[in-house]
């Protein structure tokens, strides 16, 4: 495994992860957390828990960079990274339909974050397979 490259795809695909998301919750679906603001945690008391969103974003890209790096999904390329990409979003997706089900939201905002979430996981997988190119020894 070739570490560097591999360090490299996490904290790119970390970047990416903080970048996107703050673009989609930040901006994009503003709207519509100000309209169910009776579900989220004031904003206070989300920024005073940051760090644990900049944890779960790193884990993240790191997970799904090793688990690229370690598996034998398709041949290597961007191509197949976009699919082992779609696949891991639509695994993640799945807590969007758990969502819906047990908390009082919109489901067109269920249905925006699952989107977004798979659109994310398949533009990372692209991402990653441009960094990362599995087989190789070290650089």
């Amino acid at each position: 495994m070739n570490t560097k490259s591999l360090i490299i795809a996490i904290v790119t695909g970390f970047v990416f992860i903080f970048a996107s998301d703050f673009l989609l919750h930040g901006v994009l679906l503003d709207a519509d957390y100000k309209a169910t603001a009776q579900l989220w945690r004031p904003e206070p008391e989300m920024q005073s828990r940051f760090h644990w969103m900049l944890v779960a974003q790193l884990l993240c890209a790191a997970a799904f960079v090793v688990i690229w790096a370690k598996s034998n999904w398709g041949d290597g390329s961007i191509g197949s990274a976009c699919i082992f990409g779609l696949w891991m979003g639509l695994f993640g997706g799945i807590m969007c339909i758990a969502l819906y089900v047990v908390t009082p939201m919109p489901a067109a905002l269920a249905a925006k974050w699952f989107i977004a979430g798979v659109v994310q996981a398949v533009l990372l997988g692209a991402i990653t397979a441009a960094i990362y190119k599995r087989g190789r020894g070290p650089a």
